[in-house]
């Protein structure tokens, strides 16, 4: 369920209000397709800021790819201690 606040209250256009619907409605991949499609038209300044803002929310933080091959490399030394254990 979509919490307040995260739609700005007046999308600049009908392509932007479509995507902050869709972002509040899960469907993040979409949202940013459509965010995508519209700064490839070379939209005016409140569209492409919206754009942008919406892309930028809807991306994971770099820092998260890192954590993730971190536990990966653990979990697989974990498993290569264990095996050579027994």
């Amino acid at each position: 369920m979509a919490k307040g606040g995260q739609t700005p209250t007046d999308p600049a256009s009908p392509w932007m209000r479509e995507a902050w619907q869709l972002k509040d409605a899960g469907d993040v991949v979409a949202a940013r397709r459509l965010a995508t499609r519209v700064l490839a038209r070379e939209p005016g300044p409140e569209d492409a800021a919206q754009a942008r803002d919406l892309l930028r929310r809807a991306t994971p933080p770099p820092a998260l790819f890192g954590f993730a091959a971190l536990a990966a490399l653990l979990l697989v030394l974990l498993v290569g201690l264990a095996a050579a254990r027994y």
